[in-house]
């Protein structure tokens, strides 16, 4: 069993690409994923302060699917984008004070999710329904942490010196946070049974993509 396949990922079996032809297949799934990314967050459903939509699934995809560094490199350059004001987000919304704004930690988590996951998947987790589930599950704990203690505690977890850093680039105050007291109706509550119903389409999925295009490692 080489080093080679055991690390490889599903876009890897199912797109085989050597040479030039690899960077050719990686700017193609990029963008793509890309797209996905801006589909998946204009179908939503309007809540406050963070609407759902389908980017956690869409990431966590793109993530198993891509490997790591893909993985993170497409989900880096949709938040790129939308810091440069085209509206990639839910809504028809852009640039740093939104970005910076109420969604910002889950925005970083979503970074965060997708490159986990994705070591995850190139150790091979995307084959088996239990430790796919593990996979989705630290997955979500990747964007949820920072994601719940920026939208509590804001320019509070920044201290002055980043503070002052995020007012210059949104060009007005740091986003303060809703409190603590309100992590879980906020933050949390809204969204972990969507995401989790969401998620379970990848576990049931990945495994048996894996075995319809047969097991890369044997």
């Amino acid at each position: 069993m080489s080093t080679a396949s055991t690390n490889m990922v599903l876009s890897d079996r199912l797109w085989d690409a050597q040479g030039t032809g690899i960077w050719l297949k990686r700017a193609v799934l990029l963008v793509a994923g890309v797209m996905a990314l801006i589909a998946s967050s204009k179908l939503q459903i309007s809540t406050v302060p963070v609407p759902v939509t389908l980017q956690m699934l869409v990431i966590m995809v793109i993530g198993a699917a891509y490997g790591p560094v893909l993985g993170a490199a497409t989900v880096a350059s949709w938040v790129a984008l939308g810091l440069r004001g085209v509206p990639v987000f839910a809504g028809d919304v852009a640039g740093p004070t939104y970005v910076l704004g109420a969604t910002g930690g889950y925005i970083l988590g979503f970074m965060l999710a997708a490159f986990v996951v994705g070591r995850l998947a190139s150790a091979g987790w995307d084959r088996s329904p239990v430790k796919m589930a593990f996979a989705m599950a630290v997955g979500i704990l990747c964007v949820y942490i920072p994601g719940v203690a920026w939208l509590s505690a804001g320019a509070a977890l920044l201290g002055t010196a980043g503070v002052e850093m995020v007012s210059g680039l949104v060009g007005g105050d740091a986003f303060a946070g809703y409190g603590w007291a309100n992590w879980y109706a906020y933050g949390v509550k809204t969204f972990i049974w969507v995401d989790a119903l969401k998620l379970v389409a990848a576990v049931i999925a990945f495994p048996l993509i894996w075995k319809l295009v047969g097991d890369a490692r044997t």
